[in-house]
């Protein structure tokens, strides 16, 4: 007998990530995230509390490999 719940496939991928995450995968400082989020070139964040934000670690995985894919060669 399971405990938890089955998961779809794509409710597997759904994480949520702090800024420290966010920065240690991109590589960008938060004044830079911040930026490119008003600029609506970053995935926007959660609000999962009244002073708490997070953003999805699938759309932050998919924003590196679009910015991998746009790149010069």
């Amino acid at each position: 007998m399971r405990l938890l719940p089955q998961l779809t496939s794509s409710q597997e991928n759904l994480r949520l990530i702090r800024i420290s995450a966010v920065m240690n995968l991109t590589g960008l400082p938060k004044s830079t995230i911040y930026l490119k989020m008003k600029n609506k070139q970053f995935p926007s964040q959660l609000q999962i509390g009244s002073r708490s934000v997070a953003w999805l670690e699938s759309e932050i995985q998919e924003w590196i490999l679009k910015n991998i894919n746009q790149r010069d060669y």
